[in-house]
């Protein structure tokens, strides 16, 4: 647990004394797969840290379509935005496996935050990370075809789910393939056909909620 917090952009920036006083200060939280831990709308006054699994943050629109914003995983944060703009949450936290959380509070952490310029730093850094990324999904669902936009977030999935299987890069991704389409803004049936076709070219190989990245030369240019 300790190497996956000190990964955490909250606790990153701290020496090791300050990041076990902060890490004493937050609260374990556990979810089984599937469990909603806030709703859009819901009021927001708290971030997390995944400590391990993974959680899907999405958006339903009025006529109840679904949308994939992110997939956290294992040292990564998210809620950070109500600690600076308390209000609604903008979107539903759900468990994609089994859960383990360590919430903190927004008193806490602006206390934390009057102490610890190092640790402001972070949060707006992490911020800016996902103020970056939020423009480049609006970007790719203009000029990105879904060929392009699904080598993308296998990429992006790999760069932090991926491990060697072998000479490959096997990714756990565990979203369902109506999960994959709504990460990637497009129907289940385009994003099936596009990996198929991926398969057939002998790019990737599909294994359940798994992935294994075959030839990542290929999927890069693709991606571009």
């Amino acid at each position: 647990m300790d190497d996956v917090l000190r990964s955490a952009p909250l606790f990153s920036a701290l020496d090791d004394e300050a990041a076990n006083a902060l890490r004493a200060s937050m609260v374990e939280v556990h979810l089984d797969r599937g469990q909603v831990l806030f709703r859009e709308g819901d009021r927001g006054d708290r971030l997390y840290v995944v400590v391990a699994g993974k959680v899907k943050l999405r958006r339903t629109s009025v006529d109840g379509r679904e949308n994939v914003l992110a997939i956290i995983g294992p040292g990564e944060m998210f809620g950070e935005l109500s600690i600076f703009d308390p209000g609604p949450r903008s979107s539903t936290a759900a468990a994609i496996t089994d859960l383990s959380l360590l919430e903190l509070g927004q008193a806490e952490v602006r206390a934390w935050l009057v102490d610890r310029p190092e640790v402001a730093e972070s949060l707006l850094h992490q911020l800016a990370q996902r103020l970056r990324h939020a423009s480049e999904t609006m970007a790719d669902l203009v000029f990105t075809d879904v060929p392009g936009r699904v080598a993308k977030a296998l990429l992006d999935l790999s760069r932090r789910f991926g491990r060697p299987d072998g000479d490959d890069l096997r990714v756990d991704h565990d979203l369902t393939q109506e999960e994959l389409a709504q990460l990637v803004g497009a129907s289940r049936e385009t994003v099936n056909k596009t990996l198929a076709d991926f398969a057939a070219r002998g790019w990737i190989r599909l294994d359940g909620r798994s992935v294994v990245l075959i030839d990542l030369d290929r999927l890069t240019r693709r991606a571009r």
